[in-house]
């Protein structure tokens, strides 16, 4: 009989795991470990005290959201602090786990010394900063997993672990066949995604335009100058949305736009609009070409103009194809098994 294999999962301390509105790597944590537990590995997730999940957790700190929520200021170390917080709290317990998979960055490498062979880290971030370069370079023995081929290519030799493609709760969305009149946008109101170019398109082509999602932190004057003069009846800017509101507006949408300015490691909210059925008009950035198939979940552009071509076409697809090639390619249950065979694959070693 296999013994079952015994997995830490180590969330970031930013949002609660999952989270509410914002969070797509706490969102793909707690996702992956549901999907693992349901193949019969023993999970623990390592996540802030406002988590909401009935996984057996350890953590006993707030995320920084939560702290934020109740502190008029935060000073600038708070995350350090509670990332210091959550890696001593694994210490104390690495002896309980035969994988550590860790979400996070930086830190816990130096924590996991010896044991480094048998963890796993994904990042979700691009990889091609000074600061990745140099944690690379003092790893060599990390074992990290690239989330796409885009990615992988910024990840020394040395460290590929693998590749697995994100993956969402196969039932989280279903099938709108019908769609409204309005094309979506869902994404930080920031540079990187670029909300602005997606009102244009909408205006160019003839067509409403929804936009969620929050206003970057690290970029807050961004949506003041960009966004708010081009927003009008016919571009609504609905805020932050949760799973709820995100099926509404994605799931109703003729289109989702993901007109990305920086190269996108993976964009959930891709798949999260094909689990819906809605095809996705995407920029060729980064991971774009590995996750929409061209003709059949939607349209890789280089432009505003193409972009505004393809919406003219995109009554072309059929929506319960690109639902079924969600089920094909990205659910968490595909995810989970990824993962799985990644985990035996440095245990054996």
């Amino acid at each position: 009989m296999q013994q079952v294999i015994r997995v830490a999962q180590v969330a970031p301390n930013i949002f609660p795991t999952p989270p509410e509105h914002h969070g797509g790597t706490e969102r793909i944590v707690h996702d992956l470990s549901m999907a693992l537990r349901n193949l019969g590995i023993d999970v623990t997730l390592f996540a802030p005290s406002d988590s909401a999940t009935d996984l057996p957790r350890i953590g006993d700190h707030p995320s920084l959201a939560a702290l934020e929520r109740r502190n008029r200021s935060v000073p600038p170390g708070v995350p350090a602090a509670l990332d210091a917080l959550q890696l001593e709290a694994l210490r104390l317990r690495l002896d309980q786990f035969d994988i550590v998979h860790c979400h996070g960055e930086f830190a816990h490498a130096a924590l996991l010394g010896p044991r480094r062979r048998h963890s796993l880290t994904t990042v979700h971030w691009r990889v091609d900063e000074l600061d990745r370069a140099l944690f690379f370079a003092g790893f060599p023995d990390l074992p990290v997993a690239a989330i796409s081929a885009a990615q992988e290519a910024g990840i020394p030799a040395p460290n590929r672990a693998g590749l697995v493609h994100h993956g969402i709760a196969r039932d989280r969305y279903t099938l709108r066949a019908e769609p409204g009149a309005h094309v979506a946008f869902v994404g930080r109101m920031t540079d990187q995604k670029r909300p602005d170019t997606a009102i244009r398109v909408a205006r160019a082509a003839g067509l409403p335009i929804r936009l969620g999602g929050t206003i970057d932190v690290g970029n807050p004057d961004y949506f003041e100058r960009k966004v708010r003069p081009l927003l009008g009846p016919d571009a609504c800017y609905l805020g932050p949305v949760d799973d709820a509101a995100k099926a509404d507006l994605v799931g109703g949408a003729r289109a989702l736009l993901f007109p990305i300015d920086w190269p996108e490691p993976f964009g959930l909210v891709m798949i999260e609009a094909m689990a819906c059925g809605t095809p996705v008009i995407a920029w060729n950035r980064g991971s774009v070409p590995e996750i929409v198939e061209d003709g059949v979940t939607g349209f890789v552009v280089a432009s505003e103009a193409e972009a505004v071509d393809a919406l003219a076409r995109i009554d072309r697809l059929d929506r319960r194809q690109v639902r079924r090639r969600f089920e094909a390619r990205f659910t968490a249950e595909r995810m989970a098994r990824d993962y799985l065979a990644i985990y035996r694959r440095l245990l054996a070693a």
